[in-house]
């Protein structure tokens, strides 16, 4: 494989054109719009002007869970548990629905101070007394198994964390979580809870924008991928296909996928998580095409590229459609590790509506394949003029090809 050298995909990005905060109307956004080589801008709540008005816009419904618990041991150290992903149950709805307990996979802060035992953390306001228990229960790498139990089997862990967690805003922005992050760091159409980072492309959208899109004849559809902490990880090695990237939960209705398959050519994607689970897709068509009743659908890191593709997309979205209505099945359940970087060849999406991302980064690797290369032009017009950059900061919408 062709040596993908991290350094190409660096830029200066000063620290005061990180936004630390978002606007106070979010579609109110810059918004720069990408097409054929050509770079201008605009604002957010006109980005219906740059779709066709028979487009299928499709965005990520995850909600951010307050995924962040501290506890103090009776000493008064301070240990953070950062839950990343649900272990038992696996599933992300059940474990957040658990009413007695339940196992994550956890990141530690000050893990030197918390060598056994079991923490202890009082939930607030409650008509009886509840304490939340975290228990270590294995190491692998830098995460670890972390059990949680608590006295009141009418809670949720859901609720657990709504009443004791707080919400994992992105450590560049290099302040505490505010109240007013509960609001602004959710999309207005998040459902579905399970991330623990914001698909922060969907930030900008309002109901008002949803609905001028409407008008404009712009249908949309929705599906769920949990972002985990991994899209804040850097690339650090020199070549980046010796980055692992981290795998994903995806759910998309079976609706959504027929629809997808029925408008080819006219596909629009909010943000990169959308991006990957779409693209992802076709792979899991392709599988399901050999195999029609898989062990698993896991679409590892470099999987669209050991092999050459020849099924067209369509048939490939029509073998999950298949396999669903088989199954007896209305959503499609996978998980997907897919690396999008320059030389993929994209199958889905034909727009993408994206923020500004950081250097070296996987998601600049994914940007740059889009737009064939020519990432450069467009961050330099952003660091230009005067765009902001990151979770909250401002918008692009861009365009693989002509539609």
């Amino acid at each position: 494989m062709q040596p993908l050298l991290i350094d190409e995909y660096n830029y200066p990005l000063p620290d005061e054109r990180i936004a630390k905060y978002p606007l106070p109307q979010r579609d109110h956004s810059k918004l720069l719009v990408y097409r054929n080589g050509q770079v201008s801008e605009d604002l957010f709540y006109r980005v219906g002007e740059y779709l066709p008005h028979d487009a299928l816009l499709i965005y990520n419904n995850t909600r951010v869970i307050q995924a962040r618990l501290v506890f103090h041991k009776p000493s008064g150290a301070r240990i953070e548990i950062f839950c990343l992903e649900p272990l038992q149950p696996h599933d992300y709805q059940l474990a957040l629905g658990s009413q007695s307990g339940c196992t994550w996979k956890c990141m530690v802060g000050n893990l030197k101070k918390w060598k056994e035992g079991v923490l202890e953390l009082a939930l607030p306001n409650m008509s009886q007394p509840t304490v939340l228990r975290a228990e270590r229960i294995s190491t692998t790498g830098n995460t670890h198994q972390i059990r949680f139990e608590w006295d009141d089997t009418s809670l949720s862990f859901a609720e657990i964390l709504d009443a004791l967690g707080e919400l994992p805003i992105p450590p560049y922005l290099n302040r505490p979580t505010e109240e007013s992050d509960k609001t602004t760091y959710q999309t207005v159409y998040s459902r579905i809870k399970g991330s623990v980072a914001a698909p922060t492309a969907g930030l900008h959208f309002t109901d008002e924008v949803l609905d001028d899109l409407r008008h404009r004849g712009v249908r949309t559809a929705e599906l769920t991928l949990h972002v985990g902490a991994g899209t804040f990880q850097p690339v650090k090695v020199a070549d980046a296909n010796e980055h692992t990237m981290h795998t994903e939960v995806i759910a998309v209705p079976r609706q959504t996928i027929a629809d997808i398959r029925d408008n080819i050519g006219h596909i629009v994607a909010v943000g990169t998580t959308s991006m990957r689970t779409l693209e992802s897709l076709y792979f899991i068509g392709c599988r399901l095409m050999k195999n029609a009743h898989p062990e698993d659908l896991h679409i590892g890191q470099f999987e669209p590229y050991e092999q050459a593709y020849s099924v067209d997309t369509k048939t490939a979205l029509q073998a999950i459609v298949d396999y669903l209505d088989a199954t007896d099945q209305e959503t499609l359940h996978a998980e997907t590790q897919i690396m999008i970087k320059p030389g993929y060849q994209f199958r889905v999406v034909d727009q993408l509506i994206t923020n500004f991302h950081q250097p070296k980064s996987t998601l600049l690797l994914l940007v740059s394949a889009f737009v064939g290369g020519d990432w450069h032009t467009i961050y330099d017009y952003a660091l230009s003029h005067d765009f902001r950059f990151l979770s909250y900061g401002d918008s692009s919408i861009l365009t693989r090809r002509s539609i």
